[in-house]
């Protein structure tokens, strides 16, 4: 009975902590950058875009394509860097645990 009582003061303990962890998420910004810093954007640890800044040089009526794709592609690397902190964050919270692999945390 006392080892149940402790793993449930485990399971609460760690809720806490998966909580705190996914209010810090929401709260990272990340810079996304492509073209050599010709763009960047900026965006949540959720993938929400909060600012996109556009070099000058790329406002010529031929580049509108080229411009498209360097927003996508900033996009993308804002998007990943911000999964790599909460990926980092998650195995920190969860060392020891026995997670199956391929499980993602925070659902």
């Amino acid at each position: 009975m006392r080892d149940i009582m402790g793993m449930m003061g485990k399971v609460k303990e760690m809720q806490a902590k998966m909580e705190k962890m996914q209010e810090e998420i929401s709260a990272l910004e990340v810079d996304g950058t492509s073209g050599g810093g010709l763009v960047t954007v900026r965006m949540d640890g959720k993938g929400n875009l909060k600012g996109i800044k556009i070099d000058p040089s790329l406002f010529k009526e031929d580049d509108v394509e080229i411009l498209e794709d360097l927003i996508v592609a900033a996009h993308k690397d804002g998007k990943d860097k911000a999964e790599a902190i909460t990926a980092e964050k998650t195995r920190a919270l969860t060392a020891g645990l026995p997670i199956p692999p391929g499980m993602k945390l925070p659902f």
